[in-house]
């Protein structure tokens, strides 16, 4: 079973940036759909970016042109690079695993979650 650990988030200024991180315990991450997710206390959790595993991405609207999702097949990493960050993008953010075949932002696509890692924009 795929293990996901995130890393990178904190603190940042509104207009700043930060990059996420999401490393898999094994190679069989070439063969899902991976995504980000983020939640806020109370809020449903709802999916900000995803990738397939041929490398065809899908993004929330509000984060189209602002946030990157990319993947290192050597490093069994996933990464969020996340521009112009602003107020309501602060929430917890958790990478996730999937064997559908397209990249979803459909949190019941998931069975495989992280523990995340929180992003905080002032």
């Amino acid at each position: 079973e795929v293990q996901l650990v995130e890393s990178g988030g904190g603190s940042v200024q509104a207009g700043g940036s930060l990059r996420l991180s999401c490393t898999a315990s094994t190679d069989t991450f070439f063969t899902y759909s991976i995504a980000w997710f983020r939640q806020v206390d109370g809020e449903k959790r709802e999916g900000v970016a995803a990738i397939d595993r041929d490398g065809s991405t899908r993004y929330l609207d509000s984060v189209e042109g602002r946030f990157t999702i990319s993947k290192d097949l050597a490093k069994n990493t996933l990464y969020l690079q996340m521009d112009t960050l602003q107020p309501e993008d602060t929430a917890m953010y958790i990478c996730a695993a999937s064997r559908a075949r397209f990249a979803t932002l459909l949190r019941s696509r998931y069975d495989t979650w992280g523990q995340g890692t929180q992003v905080t924009v002032s």
